[in-house]
């Protein structure tokens, strides 16, 4: 009598290691289908081009790649944003500035379902504790889309900014003391 139920819960649990494992799989292939995109400068001083786009035809995303930037406005599942550069202070070691007002250097794209959001600054909206690789000062905590949506909804933080294929797969957040 029990060998039917070892061998149903054996069957069970065998089936649950399949799906599991396609999931994991299905995961790795997404998330192997982004090239790996050479990165700018964490504190470059000059802001990114992208010879390719053409700002007269309105805001649209961005070319494939990796922009230093911030999200300026997120509206639904689409975020707008524009690149920054770090700007060296006087008084203090700098910070990161936008393009001057007035100017048009800005791009808007869909925030993929499945796009990796690694905080400097924890999971909670509020930001928590740091999160960061000491070596670069990127952020290191992988945190859910929607903490990435309600985070930068309120106000950008200078990211490292992965589009592919028109969507936004990646925000890494530059830590700034």
């Amino acid at each position: 009598m029990n060998t039917p139920k070892r061998a149903l819960l054996a069957a069970g649990a065998a089936v649950a290691v399949v799906l599991s494992s396609g999931a994991a799989a299905q995961a790795a292939t997404a998330a192997a289908a982004v090239p790996d995109y050479k990165a700018p400068k964490i504190f470059g001083t000059s802001f990114q081009k992208d010879p390719k786009h053409d700002f007269t035809k309105g805001i649209h995303s961005r070319h494939n790649g990796i922009l230093r930037g911030w999200i300026t406005v997120i509206r639904g599942d689409v975020a707008e944003y524009e690149p920054i550069k770090w700007k060296k202070g006087t008084e203090t070691e700098g910070l990161f500035v936008g393009p001057p007002e007035g100017d048009v250097m800005a791009y808007a794209s869909p925030i993929a379902k499945d796009a990796v959001f690694l905080s400097a600054y924890g999971c909670k909206v509020s930001m928590g504790q740091m999160t960061v690789d000491s070596k670069t000062g990127l952020g290191n905590k992988r945190c859910s889309r929607s903490v990435l949506i309600k985070r930068h909804h309120a106000h950008g933080h200078p990211s490292l900014i992965t589009v592919y294929k028109g969507k936004i797969v990646k925000v890494q957040e530059i830590y700034t003391p």
